[in-house]
């Protein structure tokens, strides 16, 4: 059950930063993300950074996958059990690099933003209790190569992989556009709730094991 899994390119240590600009780039025009670092002046090496933790993160705890070597599109995932994202954890995944890369002030926004990121935490262990179930922590394609059917592929891939090992998916999304793009792909859609502090939307959303 990885024969889709397997035509895609599994990150490799030397890929992470590169994958983080990438990233960087996919969510640029996020209305979350820019509304949690506005004002910081983060650039392009600030918010590569940032991006590149999340995919350190899989990649030590999970699977990190990109469509090729090209990192036209990214996508991360972790086992549920560990998708609590500890300090002691992320220290093992190599985040001093990158929070040293991140800048004070971006570390310091994302410090302020603990109440956020604690709620999706909660969400997700109240939607998902007594279930084994993948979470997808990231997912972006380039903004030039975006509606070419890259992110389309990673998922595909990891559903197939989740129904062979009879788990559930899931995860967040911060635009309404992209709840469609996710039940097409057979997700369905738990609740919208709103974010503290950004003051903005968000839409929990999971994926069972068909038949």
């Amino acid at each position: 059950m990885r024969a889709q899994l397997e035509t895609l390119y599994r990150l490799q240590e030397g890929d992470l930063q590169r994958a983080g600009v990438v990233l960087a780039d996919a969510f640029r025009q996020d209305p979350v993300w820019t509304k949690v670092f506005e004002g910081t002046g983060a650039g392009d090496r600030e918010m590569g950074a940032w991006y590149e933790s999340a995919v350190r993160y899989c990649h030590k705890y999970g699977q990190a996958y990109a469509t090729s070597q090209d990192l036209e599109g990214i996508a991360a995932w972790v086992p549920g059990d560990l998708a609590d994202v500890t300090t002691w954890r992320m220290l093992r995944a190599g985040s001093i690099s990158t929070g040293m890369r991140m800048g004070m002030a971006v570390a310091r926004r994302a410090q302020a933003m603990r109440p956020v990121f604690a709620q999706l935490e909660a969400d997700r262990k109240a939607n998902m209790k007594g279930r084994a179930y993948t979470y997808v922590m990231i997912v972006g394609v380039a903004s030039a190569l975006q509606g070419q059917g890259h992110g389309r592929k990673l998922l595909r891939a990891l559903i197939e992989e989740s129904q062979g090992e009879r788990v559930s998916i899931y995860l967040e999304t911060e635009t309404q556009q992209n709840v469609a793009f996710y039940q097409g792909l057979g997700f369905h859609l738990i609740r919208q709730v709103h974010l503290p502090i950004v003051g903005l939307p968000m839409w929990e959303m999971a994926r069972e094991p068909g038949p």
